[in-house]
């Protein structure tokens, strides 16, 4: 009995079993929808932001990423929450704060909760497949091109050095 359930456990697990993609759609700042089942075919790194934190330089981070990767297909969608009581008052704020501080053209989706149970319908998935919810802002989940979650950071993770830009090469390489 014990070799048949090895046996399966080797069959199933080994042929690459995998999560259910993450799917959502947000509210852009710009009016409108953004899906990320559009961008099916693309990794997206998907940003809490806020505008009043100590962590909101990595705004300039997540503009260089995008820069450095966007031809290769990289999205990289900045979700401004006032979860953690840093946010400005409104999306108008909001998106006049980051264009004309950080130069911001990547997507950005309208102020969103991301924790707790109003929380956004892809952080709750997000946090039903990995564990992993927002614990402050600038907190980064990167999908792989079929909407599959591949990495989560914390806020002190920098968006354009180590380990984000390296999972990121390597998802756009095909490794």
């Amino acid at each position: 009995m014990f070799r048949i359930l090895v046996l399966f456990f080797l069959i199933v697990w080994g042929h690459g079993v995998r999560a259910a993609p993450v799917e959502g759609r947000f509210a852009s700042i710009d009016g409108g929808f953004l899906a990320l089942e559009e961008w099916r075919g693309a990794p997206v790194l998907v940003v809490n932001t806020a505008s009043q934190c100590g962590f909101t330089g990595q705004y300039a981070g997540l503009q260089a990423l995008y820069d450095r990767y966007r031809d290769q297909g990289l999205i990289v969608l900045a979700v401004p929450s006032d979860d953690f009581n840093q946010e400005l008052e409104t999306a108008e704020e909001v998106k006049s704060f980051c264009e004309l501080n950080y130069g911001l053209d990547l997507p950005m989706a309208d102020i969103t909760s991301v924790k707790g149970p109003k929380a956004h319908a892809f952080y709750k998935a997000v946090k039903t497949q990995t564990g992993f919810e927002p614990k402050w802002n600038f907190n980064k989940v990167l999908l792989d091109s079929e909407g599959e979650v591949v990495g989560t950071w914390g806020s002190s993770a920098k968006p354009d050095r180590g380990a984000i830009p390296r999972q990121i090469e390597a998802l756009l390489s095909g490794s």
